[in-house]
């Protein structure tokens, strides 16, 4: 009799120690339960709404009013000032006046060309032997110009322009200006980065001194030193240097903002002398106690009272950016480097590379070309 064969029987699970339930069937209950009851992670918050946020309420919400027909026709009428040759039609009668009772040898190059290769020269870069190719091209397709000068010759008649910050200024009759003090550097050269970094070579820089109005943007003040001069110690130049250019165009000083860099008694007394309030950020430590100027003291409790905020309203000391933006739009436009290699003449171009901007800002409102402004002397 044939015993029939017998199924294999299945080991038992081993037991969890203390648990009725064998150890794989616990695992995969507790997993799923972990699945189930694990709650979903929330989405991370988006920085571009946090940034936005921030930037909200710092600055509050700005609308762009700007009427961008105008603002883009303004810019293209500029063209139009670069390649303007109105001064050939009194060249002539120029020349007459400029050499009535003059000594030595008569001029034969009228001032209004002077400026306006001078003008070629800032804001075109074109070196002074270019300029005489550029006149000499010029005088092929325009034969009323009578002579081409020469590459010297321009050089040292364009140091000597006779063109003036009054020159440049538009009018401010019966107005009370604000003005706003900042200073920047403008290398000395265009080596790069590389060779300072590489060679350890260090030229300094140029330091300019501008003095803007809030309104109108242009610098109505300005004093060019090197790098070792500090802020305040121009400041009673060009608040002075301000008021005497602002009065000359029938307006009044009435505020000065500046920065930290400017909060100083001294300061602060040729302010108070010239009856001119102050629109002067105070620093974080700054004293209660007169000392010399009770005018700083009186400002100095009233920041504290007030707080930043209140007291940047009430000053409007956030137009202080004009200064800021004007010493952009002249390196953007002009260059954040001088040509020349004599300190003095560094300090001339850049001296004219705001009184050109200045001009330009003129013709914008009023049309009217800086060397035709010369012409009328």
């Amino acid at each position: 009799m044939c015993s029939q064969p017998t199924q294999k029987e299945e080991k038992p699970m081993k037991q969890v120690k203390g648990s009725k339930e064998p150890r794989g069937r616990k695992a995969e209950k507790e997993a799923e339960k972990i699945i189930t009851l694990s709650p979903k992670k929330p989405p991370k918050p988006s920085n571009k709404n946090k940034n936005e946020g921030k930037k909200k309420e710092r600055w509050g919400h700005y609308e762009d009013k700007r009427n961008w027909r105008e603002y883009n026709e303004k810019l293209v009428k500029r063209g139009e000032m670069y390649i303007s040759l109105d001064f050939l039609e009194s060249w002539r009668k120029e020349l007459e006046d400029m050499n009535e009772g003059k000594v030595g040898a008569p001029y034969h190059y009228p001032e209004p060309l002077i400026i306006f290769l001078g003008f070629a020269y800032i804001m075109f870069r074109i070196s002074y032997r270019e300029l005489e190719g550029f006149i000499r091209k010029l005088k092929e397709y325009i034969p009323k110009i009578p002579g081409v000068p020469d590459y010297s010759q321009i050089w040292r008649r364009v140091r000597k322009t006779l063109l003036d910050i009054k020159d440049t200024l538009l009018s401010h009759k019966d107005e009370d200006v604000v003005i706003s003090l900042d200073s920047s550097g403008v290398k000395v050269s265009n080596r790069g980065e590389w060779m300072r970094e590489k060679w350890k070579v260090r030229r300094g820089w140029i330091k300019v001194h501008i003095a803007v109005d809030e309104k109108e943007k242009q610098a109505v003040a300005l004093e060019v030193t090197d790098e070792k001069v500090s802020d305040s110690q121009k400041f009673k130049p060009l608040v002075e240097q301000a008021a005497g250019n602002i009065k000359s165009k029938g307006g009044k000083l009435k505020q000065v903002n500046g920065d930290g860099g400017y909060d100083t008694r001294e300061d602060f007394n040729t302010l108070d002398e010239m009856e001119v309030t102050p629109g002067i950020k105070m620093r974080k430590n700054a004293s209660t106690k007169a000392r010399g100027s009770p005018l700083r003291k009186k400002h100095v409790k009233e920041y504290r009272e007030l707080g930043y905020k209140k007291w940047r309203d009430k000053y409007r000391y956030g137009y202080r950016w004009r200064a800021e933006g004007n010493l952009s739009a002249v390196k953007r436009l002009t260059g954040e480097y001088v040509r020349a290699a004599k300190l003095e003449n560094m300090f001339w171009e850049v001296k004219m590379k705001f009184l050109f901007y200045n001009s330009i800002l003129k013709f914008d409102a009023t049309g009217e070309l800086p060397w035709a402004t010369v012409s009328q002397k």
